[in-house]
């Protein structure tokens, strides 16, 4: 059985079905897959038009057999632009050079973020326990273990790390559904993404309270009482 259709502009000359394919991107990577029909070249002529190949050899190998073949079948035919589809990817234009550019701008950015928060930890511990010294040695030559030392530098450090985690995971939730369009393959609310990020900076907390615990737990309990 035969099927046609008709469109808007030439609603008096019908179009018979001949194949059905699959729908796909045909503009973008962030467009969604739309319905669209293919007619023959002769019916609706376009000077610019792009030939895909699919084949197992190796790409780079079969350019010069395609522009052979081509030249032995339209003669007068222009080729350009001939490149593999992972290098059309990889362009500009309608590659995801911008996709890769802004994805390494934003990891620079969270790197040097990661560092400050490191630099930033360490400055505000470092300084808390050496503002401690007086107390410290107090409980100390009140029979003060060290393990209580480091509660109290590990629970100052990380209360501070868990306030700025829950207002930076708050704050990500906020701006990724601003920027939900900009992501391609990835969700803008992914838990293991936040989830991983927490952790990381809740560990990076731990290794920069260190150095300060440490250096509080060797307080001498008589230097420190006569500190002021």
């Amino acid at each position: 059985m035969r099927r046609q259709f008709t469109t808007y502009s030439g609603s008096k000359h019908p179009i018979e079905v001949v194949g059905i394919a699959r729908d796909s991107k045909y503009r973008d990577a962030l467009a969604k897959a739309a319905s669209y029909f293919y007619v023959p070249l002769a019916q609706n002529y376009i000077s610019l038009e792009t030939l895909q190949v699919r084949s197992l050899r190796p790409p780079g190998s079969m350019i010069r057999d395609v522009e052979k073949q081509i030249h032995e079948l339209a003669p007068g035919l222009p080729v350009f632009g001939v490149q593999t589809m992972e290098q059309t990817l990889n362009g500009g234009f309608t590659g995801f050079y911008a996709f890769h550019l802004g994805a390494y701008l934003a990891a620079a950015l969270g790197i040097l973020g990661l560092i400050l928060a490191i630099v930033g930890v360490y400055g505000v511990i470092s300084y808390s326990a050496s503002q401690w010294t007086h107390e410290i040695g107090i409980r100390m030559a009140l029979g003060a273990r060290p393990r209580d030392v480091w509660k109290i530098v590990f629970g100052q450090g990380l209360g501070i790390v868990g306030v700025g985690a829950l207002i930076g995971v708050l704050s990500a939730f906020a701006i990724t559904r601003v920027m939900a369009s900009f992501l391609y393959g990835v969700s803008a609310h992914d838990s293991l993404a936040y989830t991983a990020v927490s952790l990381l900076i809740a560990s990076v907390a731990l290794l920069a309270c260190y150095i300060p615990a440490r250096r509080a737990m060797k307080v001498d309990p008589m230097v420190a009482l006569r500190h002021e």
